[in-house]
């Protein structure tokens, strides 16, 4: 059961990231929800281990939507490299 609520929160936040980053995104709302429980995991290992908020802090929400903003921003770009690297037909 916590593994689906996780993929839940996971597919909210990874809306809210695709919502707020400018943008086209063609991903399907499986990679979203990966993206955002990817950005949550980030938020919270790097700001928990910085210090910056604790574990039920509200800026962890906030956080996590920033985490899965960069880690759009990261696979935008990694697929425009596979991109220009595939051979033309």
């Amino acid at each position: 059961m916590q593994i689906l609520w996780t993929l839940l929160i996971g597919l909210v936040i990874g809306v809210l990231a695709r919502w707020i980053k400018p943008g086209r995104d063609s991903i399907g709302w499986i990679m979203t929800a990966l993206i955002g429980v990817g950005g949550a995991l980030l938020a919270k290992y790097v700001g928990q281990q910085m210090g910056w908020y604790g574990q039920y802090d509200k800026a962890g929400l906030l956080a996590s939507v920033g985490g899965a903003i960069a880690l759009l921003f990261v696979y935008e770009t990694l697929t425009r490299l596979a991109a220009r690297r595939a051979p033309q037909r």
